[in-house]
């Protein structure tokens, strides 16, 4: 009777288990902020590729939503996707810290950063006590926000899901414009950006490009679709090797340690192969040729690279803060994957636990 009365049904968890989760991620949050979000990250490829890895070899791969189990799906759900290096947490975490450092703390994160300071997600912040206490309010933000969706099984990516949720929670809390204004044509047009036009940041701040395409190495439509297609058939081709959804997505992730470093038109590709790897899924519950299987991958992948384009033309390029561009890319995709899979036009809903 104790029991059931101390259990929180919206999350499926007892107190006790939701205070355990609540520290933990006020804390990785805090860590997110400490050595900045692509940092964070690129641990969260780390870790996701020592557990899938372990689960390989063990034959026992976890998903998404696994919270306990054997250590291969331990370290891929509680470590990798959980309370230390979750995207949901460390790397929420870094990105509102960065939002707060880009409004409180402009100093910190310009240097030689071209865009709003508020964007530079590839600056660790350090042991600064304020801007470390936000990246745990949101990095426990974006938990609740998790484990609410879970609960309520929500058929997407929870956790991509609360990326984008906090991302805009940070920018209302610290006074940002979720869209943010446009200085082209449309809110799509990224010229003013070929063009070199500048406007002024903010009163008292240097100037800024007028449009801030996330990605300079990674905007134009041609090379967008490319990378979707070579992007989701690796991924694809990993599935078909490993059984792993996540090897590809873990991959993705640590390559962006070379473009935290500085190595210039590394592309950043997590989106397209965690759904490249979902469109293999897919395929192979419905055709017996594994060709055609890679080259649903690489479909798969060209729709997350395209939407990953578009939504940072609309949420990232005009406003001050980050907005995770493959965040809402993984969302919307496995929104549809989960809506479509419910309404039977589907045979499974990939890596969801629908």
């Amino acid at each position: 009777m104790v029991e059931a009365v101390l259990t929180l049904p919206v999350v499926g968890l007892g107190v006790e288990a939701f205070l355990v989760l609540l520290i933990a991620a006020l804390a990785g949050g805090a860590f997110g902020a400490a050595l900045g979000a692509v940092p964070a990250f690129v641990f969260t490829g780390f870790v996701v590729f020592l557990g899938e890895g372990l689960a390989i070899l063990e034959g026992n791969l976890g998903d998404l939503t696994a919270i306990e189990g054997d250590i291969a799906t331990g370290v891929t759900g509680t470590i990798g996707f959980g309370m230390v290096t979750g995207p949901h947490v460390a790397f929420a975490g870094g990105v509102a810290a960065t939002a707060y450092a880009g409004r409180y703390h402009p100093e910190m994160a310009s240097g030689d950063w071209a865009y709003h300071p508020g964007k530079n997600i590839l600056y660790a912040f350090g042991t600064k006590p304020d801007i470390l206490a936000v990246g745990a309010v949101f990095g426990a933000l974006g938990m609740v926000i998790t484990q609410v969706g879970n609960g309520l099984g929500l058929p997407t990516d929870n956790i991509a899901l609360s990326v984008v949720a906090t991302a805009v929670i940070a920018r209302i809390a610290f006074d940002y414009p979720i869209v943010g204004r446009v200085a082209g044509a449309n809110v799509l047009d990224m010229s003013p950006f070929e063009r070199g036009e500048e406007r002024p940041a903010e009163t008292g701040e240097p100037t800024r490009p007028a449009t801030e395409p996330w990605l300079p190495h990674q905007y134009e439509w041609a090379g967008v679709t490319a990378i979707g297609l070579v992007a989701g058939i690796v991924s694809g081709y990993i599935w078909l090797e490993t059984g792993s959804v996540f090897m590809g997505y873990a991959v993705s992730a640590m390559s962006l340690l070379f473009l935290n470093l500085g190595v210039e038109k590394i592309p950043v590709t997590h989106h397209i192969t965690l759904i490249g790897s979902v469109g293999a899924i897919l395929a192979m519950a419905t055709v017996d040729s594994e060709p055609l299987v890679l080259l649903v991958a690489g479909g798969f992948g060209i729709l997350a690279a395209l939407l990953g384009e578009v939504t940072q033309r609309v949420f990232y390029a005009h406003s001050g803060t980050h907005l995770d561009p493959p965040a809402m890319a993984i969302a919307i995709v496995m929104t549809l994957v989960g809506i479509l899979y419910l309404a039977g036009l589907l045979p499974n809903a990939g890596y969801l636990g629908l």
